[in-house]
């Protein structure tokens, strides 16, 4: 099913979001002659951050369960009443042996992080998309631009999310000593201090980069391919936010199991490696990670990474341009009513 750019009533199809006419060269503004494709370079940032926030919000919700899968699933050296071999077992052995509401501890947490995380990284991306583009092609898309500005958004995303991320990957894991979000906070804030937040955030930007890269960049030339118009077509963006999720998330595997070893800072791992105190930094991370499982456990939770992503993005996508169609179309409405 595609949903064309028209308007309510007798409005004609066929909408340019970017605000400019192509009535046969008289000049004057039409809003009912603007294309959805050009969205983006009118679209206020307000609709792009509501649109953003929105996206965030429900793609993190819906797929809370997996995602605490995945975490348990990466552990190094999991306690043996937490070994899992497939995402369907290891979610119906949480529910029996730790509670039906299980999975889904540290999900307000996520959520008040995903919230603003996600505003900021749409309206960037779409932003920095726009100017970039100008810049590599000023007729056309440019992958380098989508590249660029993917990365950039990463910048902010990152910066809110790391915080929740370590909270809530620590509510996620086996026989977690903390019972709430808010009682984790205070606990490694005062055993850990401020840094403990923040401890993995340059391992996140090693992996969220080139992960939102490769994401962007994918997405991007599959809507050229499946969406040459790029009209509002739910199908072509569920399709396309599909498949770069899950491409992206294969490639970044190796990168994500060292962030979740940073950020749980996993005890029985750390005794086995013989660290002492807090292990810190990529580097160190990669080394551990060897040490304790050889290559494969660079990949470990891979599937587990890729089921959980391939719907991920699916959802953020194609909430986000439903949001951000309908945000943009109403205010045109608006427009020309006044």
């Amino acid at each position: 099913m595609e949903l064309h750019r028209g308007g309510v009533g007798s409005q004609a199809a066929g909408r340019r979001m970017d605000g400019d006419c192509r009535d046969g060269g008289s000049g004057s503004r039409d809003a009912g002659s603007e294309d959805y494709e050009n969205l983006p370079t009118s679209a206020s940032v307000s609709t792009h951050m509501t649109a953003g926030a929105m996206a965030g919000i429900l793609e993190h919700s819906l797929m809370y369960p997996l995602d605490s899968v995945k975490t348990r699933m990466q552990s190094l050296h999991p306690d043996p009443r937490a070994q899992y071999t497939s995402i369907y077992g290891a979610l119906k052995k949480i529910i029996q042996t730790e509670g039906f509401w299980r999975p889904l501890r540290g999900l307000n947490v996520m959520m008040t992080g995903a919230g603003p995380a996600h505003a900021m990284y749409f309206a960037c991306y779409e932003n920095m998309k726009r100017t970039l583009n100008d810049v590599f092609s000023h007729q056309g898309n440019s992958h380098l631009a989508n590249g660029i500005a993917g990365s950039m958004a990463t910048l902010l995303h990152d910066a809110v999310m790391n915080p929740a991320e370590v909270v809530k990957q620590r509510l996620q894991m086996y026989n977690s000593q903390h019972r709430s979000a808010l009682s984790c906070i205070r606990t490694v804030w005062r055993t850990e201090g401020l840094g403990a937040f923040y401890r993995s955030y340059t391992t996140q930007l090693t992996m969220n980069i080139p992960f939102q890269s490769i994401h962007f960049i994918t997405y991007e030339f599959l809507q050229e391919q499946v969406n040459p118009l790029r009209n509002y077509n739910p199908q072509s963006h569920i399709i396309s936010g599909g498949l770069a999720g899950a491409l992206a998330a294969a490639a970044t595997t190796p990168l994500d199991v060292c962030k979740t070893l940073l950020n749980t800072q996993e005890n029985m791992a750390l005794s086995l490696a013989n660290v002492n105190g807090r292990l810190s930094g990529m580097a160190n991370a990669f080394r551990m990670v060897y040490q304790l499982n050889g290559f494969t456990g660079y990949f470990k939770g891979l599937y587990a990474r890729v089921i959980y992503q391939m719907p991920s993005t699916a959802i953020s996508w194609s909430v986000y341009e439903f949001f951000k169609y309908f945000l943009t179309k109403r205010q045109l409405e608006n427009r020309t009513l006044y």
